[in-house]
């Protein structure tokens, strides 16, 4: 469904518990100037149907989910609230029943094969993995998923800044549920500065920009080749050729012929390339979709930005 889409995208659902329907709109736009347009708000205390409607009539752009779903009727608040996803901690086969008769998004925690069974028998195929470190973790994760190869998980439980990123390298997962950004301490005296903080260290953990490499302009394959000698002489690197340019060790690639940018280009690493593409374009930055690069599944390799920094390219790898 494409709100799950949307949250593989985004890569981290902050998991909250809000005891003020008061505190929702200012927790939303605090998730919001940290990165993530998203929240999972958990019917575990009476606040929770009204925070959930609070944010998403005033904050549309919000991807807003109900977690701790435990009856059918929660799932009608909910809903009726505008929350766009269902959560529930274990497989309730009332709940699922409902939310796939009326075509509600949910997912349903797991933690064994036999809930996962029961859930392909409702067509299921994105499920909570719950609680994930306290089941076995990552390890016990790719055991158990080994024979659904059609199934994509939602781990939460444990999840922290620490073990984010191992859990979202394996490509079972689609993104990760968390509630370490919003702490009930936090909300409870708030303190949206330390939550602001926690998202963007946690959307910055999770996209993992990095120098890759900086690229400059040549006339011709002659002159990059002969640049590209004269640095290596240099800094005692290798020479390494490439198609379409000499590269200086790794740091530092001489276009054989002009490329994007004036001068060159300036190349950034990223863990995941989709990720980073929706984070900056949610920061109003575009793509040059003429220099998208594929491989053979159509996933998208190199792209770069519009817009030139000091005759630089942008361009982002994963």
């Amino acid at each position: 469904m494409r709100v799950f889409e949307t949250l593989s995208r985004i890569g981290v659902v902050p998991v909250v518990k809000i005891d003020r329907a008061d505190d929702a709109v200012k927790l939303a736009d605090t998730l919001l100037a940290g990165g993530l347009p998203c929240a999972e708000i958990t019917f575990r205390t009476d606040a929770a149907e009204d925070s959930i409607r609070l944010i998403t009539e005033s904050r549309p752009e919000m991807v807003v989910g109900a977690g701790t779903v435990l009856s059918v009727d929660q799932v009608k608040r909910a809903v009726g609230a505008g929350a766009s996803f269902i959560v529930s901690p274990g497989f309730n086969p009332k709940v699922v029943s409902y939310c796939v008769e009326n075509q509600i998004p949910v997912l349903p925690g797991v933690s064994n094969a036999g809930d996962i069974e029961a859930a392909l028998e409702f067509g299921l195929t994105k499920l909570k993995f719950f609680p994930a470190e306290a089941a076995g973790g990552l390890k016990y994760l790719k055991a158990l998923s080994a024979p659904y190869g059609m199934i994509e998980f939602m781990p939460t439980g444990g999840i922290n800044a620490e073990n984010l990123n191992d859990y979202l390298a394996f490509n079972k997962v689609f993104a990760c549920g968390g509630s370490w950004m919003v702490g009930a301490k936090q909300l409870d005296s708030g303190d949206f500065e330390s939550i602001e903080a926690l998202t963007k260290q946690a959307v910055s953990t999770m996209l993992g920009f990095r120098l890759a490499h900086v690229g400059i302009n040549a006339e011709d394959s002659a002159q990059a080749e002969s640049t590209a000698r004269a640095l290596c002489t240099i800094l005692d690197m290798p020479l390494v050729k490439k198609p379409e340019s000499y590269f200086t060790g790794e740091a530092i690639e001489v276009m054989r012929e002009p490329y994007f940018g004036k001068n060159g280009h300036i190349a950034i690493k990223c863990n995941s390339l989709d990720r980073a593409i929706y984070y900056l374009q949610r920061k109003g930055l575009a793509f040059r979709e003429d220099s998208f690069r594929t491989d053979a599944s159509g996933k998208i390799t190199v792209a770069y930005l519009q817009e030139e920094f000091g005759g630089f390219a942008l361009h982002f790898v994963e």
